[in-house]
């Protein structure tokens, strides 16, 4: 059995303190990554939890916030290997409903909170001159349409062009940029989505679950870990000739 080994690697997680973050976070600790989680959870700027566990709040939307978490991390690990952009949010309606404030909430969440965190960790990669590694979590909601999902889905969309993006620019100095794209993924915002998304559409948060597992080829909704398996792959020297690539985590549900 192949084991992963990220002993003295440094990773910065955002959306760490729940969901899928929470997996990515266990996991690359469980492989001997030093992780510094971000999340607008935590309650202290910085706090350290264990001796490789240090955790953050984090507004991924705000530049102020971003550049703090980012200078306290590097004052305290000297140094940043990976970037796991894993901070994300939705708003259900049609996109004839929608208000302009849902948009621009969902869009400086998931599309600009990844562009200020990748931006700035790229620069400390260059610089630093040892390469690294840069992981975004997008969505099969990136290559889809999804019904009362528009501004979700062109936040994802928008996540996977900045990857492939920044992969062209970012090769040169040995930086490999990846995203990943869960399907249906059990967490609290999908509970919420299920509720609301019912609402909207005349179903129960029931009746949507069995519409969600229906569509799965392997005949489950996904766990966190799930997609952690694929970020510690990404991170790993497993994977270190892919760059510019959309995994795709969904159960066979999406197979572009």
């Amino acid at each position: 059995m192949i084991s992963i080994n990220l002993s003295g690697k440094v990773a910065l997680v955002t959306g760490g303190k729940t969901g899928i973050g929470e997996g990515i976070v266990a996991l690359l600790l469980d492989a001997g990554a030093n992780v510094v989680s971000g999340d607008l959870g935590y309650e202290k700027e910085f706090e350290c939890v264990s001796e490789r566990l240090t955790v953050a709040q984090l507004d991924v939307a705000d530049e102020v916030s971003v550049d703090r978490w980012i200078n306290n991390s590097l004052e305290y690990f000297a140094a940043v290997d990976i970037l796991v952009n894993c901070a994300g949010t939705s708003t259900m309606d049609y996109v004839v409903d929608s208000s302009v404030s849902d948009w621009e909430k969902v869009m400086a969440i998931n599309a600009k909170g990844v562009f200020l965190t990748s931006r700035r960790v790229g620069k400390i990669m260059q610089q630093g001159g040892k390469g690294g590694r840069i992981i975004q979590i997008s969505s099969q909601a990136g290559k889809n349409g999804y019904t009362a999902m528009g501004a979700y889905v062109a936040s994802k969309h928008a996540v996977l062009g900045l990857t492939k993006t920044m992969a062209k620019e970012l090769a040169k100095d040995h930086i490999l940029v990846n995203a990943v794209c869960p399907g249906i993924v059990e967490t609290d915002m999908k509970h919420r989505e299920r509720i609301e998304g019912g609402l909207i559409r005349g179903m129960t948060a029931d009746e949507i679950y069995a519409e969600d597992c229906s569509q799965v080829p392997l005949g489950r909704i996904a766990l966190p870990e799930d997609v952690a398996n694929v970020v510690l792959f990404l991170a790993s020297p497993l994977a270190s000739y892919m760059t510019g690539q959309a995994i795709n985590v969904t159960g066979g549900m999406t197979m572009n």
